[in-house]
């Protein structure tokens, strides 16, 4: 006779085991991006002061004052984001 509840508790064990190595793996990854975040924030804000430089030059047509607006919007909101971190 073949016992069914030992083959299930089994694949409960093995899915339990399966569950908790997953929940290793995106612990470490969550604490990478922890770990890496302020150092993106502060590429971020580098990113979009560049493009807000193009809105300053005199020599091209640069950004619209809507783009230099919504830019140094972003660029605040980054800013404050990086300031809580730290």
């Amino acid at each position: 006779m073949i016992d069914f509840n030992s083959s299930d508790q089994d694949a409960e064990r093995l899915k339990a085991q399966e569950t908790k190595i997953q929940q290793k793996v995106m612990a470490a990854h969550r604490e990478a991006f922890v770990q890496k975040f302020p150092g993106q924030c502060e590429h971020i804000m580098r990113l979009i002061a560049e493009r807000l430089q193009l809105g300053l030059r005199k020599d091209s047509a640069g950004i619209s004052n809507s783009e230099v607006e919504s830019l140094a919007t972003a660029l605040l909101a980054i800013y404050n984001i990086h300031s809580d971190l730290n």
